[in-house]
This record gives C-alpha cells, sequence and structure tokens, in this order.
C-alpha cells in the first residue's frame, strides 16, 4: 500500500519537523494518512514554513486478501482471480472459459464475451462488488475489428456513468482466446 500527503506549507517549528515526520510515515503505513495530526505540531509563533510531505509503503499482508470462486474458471498460472486491497478489488484477465470444463464456450467472439463477462460478475459477486462498482476495465483483443462486437455485448452489463476504459489488440492471448477483460472496482 502507498500512502501519501499532499505537499503543503505549515508554519511548524524547527524542532518538531523530525517528529512530525515520524509520526505521519508511521500514520501512513497504518492504513491512511492525515493532514489533520499536523495541527497539533503547529505553533502560531513560528518563524518558519516547512514544506510537509509524507508517503509511506506498508508491507502487511493482512491489507490483501485473495478472491477465489469455483463459479468462474481457476487461474491458469500463479496469480489470484482477483484481490481485495484498500477498499478496491482488482480482478485478473477473465477468459470465456466455462468453468466446469474449462474450455471456451465457443471460438466465437461475442460468445467469449459473454461467457468471461457472466465468470467477471460471479469473481465481483465473490469480492464484494458488482458490475456497477466496476471504475476501471482493460479489454484485449486478438482482433481490434471485433471491437463494435464486444462494444453491444459490454454495454449490457456495465450500467452508466460506464467505467473508464483502455482497450488494445495485442499478438495473442492465453489459450489463444479471442477476448480478454480486467477490471477494477470499488468496494
Amino acid at each position: 500500500m502507498a500512502s501519501w500527503c499532499a505537499a503543503r506549507y505549515f508554519r511548524i517549528p524547527a524542532m518538531d519537523v523530525g517528529i512530525l515526520r515520524r509520526r505521519a510515515s508511521m500514520a501512513a503505513g497504518i492504513g491512511g494518512a492525515s493532514v489533520a495530526g499536523a495541527a497539533l505540531w503547529l505553533s502560531s509563533s513560528a518563524k518558519t514554513s516547512v514544506p510537509f510531505a509524507c508517503s509511506s509503503i506498508s508491507t502487511d499482508t493482512r491489507i490483501k486478501e485473495a478472491v477465489q470462486t469455483e463459479k468462474a474458471p481457476a487461474a491458469l498460472g500463479p496469480y489470484s482471480q482477483a484481490i481485495r486491497a484498500n477498499n478496491l478489488l482488482f480482478v485478473s484477465g477473465v477468459l470465456g472459459l466455462v468453468p466446469e470444463t474449462g474450455k471456451f464456450i465457443s471460438d466465437n467472439v461475442e460468445e467469449q464475451t459473454e461467457q468471461l463477462l457472466k465468470n467477471m460478475g460471479e469473481i465481483l459477486k465473490s469480492g464484494g462488488a458488482s458490475y456497477s462498482s466496476v471504475v476501471k476495465t482493460t479489454i484485449l483483443l486478438a482482433d481490434l475489428k471485433d471491437f463494435k462486437k464486444v462494444n453491444e455485448i459490454y454495454a449490457k452489463y456495465f450500467p452508466s456513468p460506464a467505467p473508464a476504459r483502455a482497450t488494445y489488440q495485442v499478438a495473442s492471448l492465453p489459450l489463444d482466446a479471442k477476448i480478454e477483460i480486467e477490471c477494477i472496482a470499488a468496494l
């Protein structure tokens, strides 16, 4: 987790700057940073202005939790179907595989798109999210000529306002899929 405080200028006595930086860094490391704590150290008699900024990275694994469901295809490698962290759900790239068979529903991009969005829905639900809470998607296509067909199906799943999105044509996808989609949802 990376946390940061916006750089701001406060009138802070020079001797308190080190203490403030240590305490702000500690606060950021346990889940968030607050400039409100800086008010404890402000002094109206201070003669110097010191920039206040902090950054911290936490390696606490309790803030990161794997999400897994049998209702969507298992991961094809050493990764999770999704990770829940900091009120966000990060869903790995999803393919149009039938969960029970591990095979593509068909070789057709429309049917693969429909199946992968159903799979994604199961992962989102398992992680405590839904299509309406998705804020960002990335679509990977084997052929960008399928863009219009995919958009028609995609639009049925994501209500307005639609998530932010990027779409790319790639040289190839796992198992020669026609399409793969990953997303980020707010919890």
